[in-house]
């Protein structure tokens, strides 16, 4: 099977890298990025595009490729800009979406949000629930909608709210039901991965609490 995977170098994007890597059913990937990615493995291959060009993500993308997104970046890396935020988040997912339906892609699962809402008065929530919707309208022949609550993990560019939420919410886990838990990054990764090479097709949403069993 051959994998592409946009976001690659974030915190879920690069534990799916990881797996997919090690994993022998995965002959090829295709890791498309902004800037230059360099990898040690045979298997992995670097794209560089301009993402805000539907053309270029379409030709990230082949017949029965198993396509991966893992796009997102915060208000920090935008500096509060919400037109920007919503670019990346928004339109790369959609555009990488609609790709996957012209390219006739074999499956599509992309990150979204537990708690995930058009109608939420909370910027990231609606902004998530949006994102949901436009995909769901595309026609795929096989799409995995994960919604994870807190994700654990180091980031690269760590945000101040999820680093103080990092260290307590694990202390609370416990007292919390599934669909509310802290999950690990790697465990989100574990999920996409199985879900991937699994035999399900149509629409499949993948709340936090299905995702946590991958633990």
């Amino acid at each position: 099977m051959q994998a592409v995977l946009f976001g690659g170098t974030g915190l879920t994007g690069s534990c799916i890298l990881d797996l997919l890597n090690n994993d022998p059913d995965f002959k090829s990937i295709i890791v498309v990025t902004r800037n230059i990615f360099t990898h040690s493995s045979n298997k992995i291959s670097n794209k560089v595009i301009d993402f805000s060009d539907p053309a270029e993500i379409e030709s990230c993308i082949k017949q029965d490729s198993i396509v991966f997104s893992c796009v997102g970046t915060t208000q920090a890396q935008v500096k509060g800009d919400k037109n920007k935020y919503r670019a990346i988040d928004f339109d790369i997912t959609l555009n990488i979406a609609n790709a996957c339906e012209k390219l006739n892609a074999k499956k599509f699962l992309f990150v979204s949000s537990g708690g995930a809402n058009s109608s939420s008065s909370n910027f990231y929530l609606k902004l998530k629930g949006e994102i949901e919707d436009a995909v769901l309208k595309t026609k795929q022949k096989s799409l995995f909608i994960l919604k994870p609550s807190l994700l654990i993990g180091k980031r690269k560019n760590s945000r101040f709210i999820e680093s103080i939420g990092q260290i307590i919410m694990p202390l609370f886990s416990i007292f919390l039901p599934d669909s509310i838990k802290a999950v690990k990054a790697n465990t989100v990764a574990k999920c996409m991965l199985e879900l991937s090479k699994s035999e399900l097709s149509n629409l499949n949403i993948i709340e936090n609490k299905e995702i946590l069993s991958y633990r």
